[in-house]
């Protein structure tokens, strides 16, 4: 067996070639992802003149004004809610959706079938998906209309709509399949004859569930949390369409700093939720190797 070169002992060509199979990731990244952080971070610590212009220095007076204020934690608590709540549902939906699929579905090619089948509504526009709920969470609705013909109530039902329920409802559409998808291909990798064992063994459906397929899916669980709180958290577009503007998010905020040329304010905002979303992930990360898994 030869022994590993250290880095310093690697052939130039080698290294050369190591750079060639990165340089198209770097192409990307660099102009499209690292730049623009770089301009919203400097923006940060600049000074504005208050009509969209911006005087290059050093201040921390955006962020000052941003921690300094009632607002910021306030939609900050609003941000966190939709998020919990988002991620809740969506975990319980997508978890047993995929449960579903792995192991009472015993034809591999139907269980793929209705697999793609969860895909379907995403064949449109996220705007669509969102507006499609207005028809029926609406005073006018569908779903009023039906609870009204059965004389379950007498009136409307106005919390539907312009809520921060049909925020939530709107999300959980939007991204239960953020879910589903790592998870099912977490379970999927579970191999059937562990469960059998357990089976044999006198373990209970709630055991089984407990000890075997929730530890091993873990990794489905925490990816899929990373893209639903991540999303969330970026968004605001739901948040002001379904709430009617009752509701803010903390992207709102810096949404409006940029309409009226805060730029040095927007971009202090920005760089602190990136801040609490890459401490969020990195909390997430630290429950499982995801590169591990990936490469499973």
């Amino acid at each position: 067996m030869q022994p590993s070169l250290s880095p310093a002992q690697t052939p130039p060509r080698a290294n050369l070639a190591g750079w060639l199979y990165v340089s198209p990731l770097v192409l990307v990244l660099v102009p499209f992802f690292v730049a623009p952080i770089l301009v919203v971070l400097a923006a940060s610590f600049f000074a504005t003149d208050g009509f969209g212009g911006l005087t290059p220095g050093f201040t921390l007076a955006s962020y000052v004004e941003v921690l300094h204020s009632a607002l910021t934690l306030k939609l900050y608590l609003a941000t966190i809610k939709f998020t919990l709540l988002t991620w809740i549902l969506t975990l319980i939906i997508g978890f047993f959706v995929a449960y579903f699929l792995v192991f009472h579905v015993r034809n591999q090619l139907l269980a793929i079938g209705l697999f793609l089948l969860c895909t379907v509504p995403f064949w449109t526009s996220n705007i669509i998906r969102m507006i499609s709920w207005i028809p029926l969470l609406g005073k006018e609705g569908l779903i009023n209309q039906a609870l009204l013909g059965l004389g379950v109530i007498r009136q409307p039902v106005e919390v539907l709509l312009f809520s921060d329920l049909a925020v939530v409802i709107a999300y959980v559409h939007q991204l239960t399949i953020f879910m589903i998808v790592p998870i099912f291909n977490s379970m999927a990798r579970i191999d059937k004859k562990l469960i059998e064992a357990a089976i044999d063994a006198g373990a209970s459906r709630f055991d089984i569930m407990r000890l075997i397929v929730v530890p091993m899916s873990k990794s489905g669980i925490a990816l899929g949390t990373i893209f639903v709180v991540s999303i969330v958290m970026g968004d605001f577009f739901v948040v002001k369409v379904m709430s009617g503007g009752g509701s803010a998010s903390v992207v709102s905020a810096f949404y409006e700093d940029v309409g009226v040329l805060q730029y040095p304010t927007a971009a202090a905002s920005a760089v602190l939720l990136t801040l609490v979303l890459v401490a969020i992930v990195s909390l997430i990360l630290r429950t499982v190797d995801i590169r591990q898994e990936i490469t499973r």
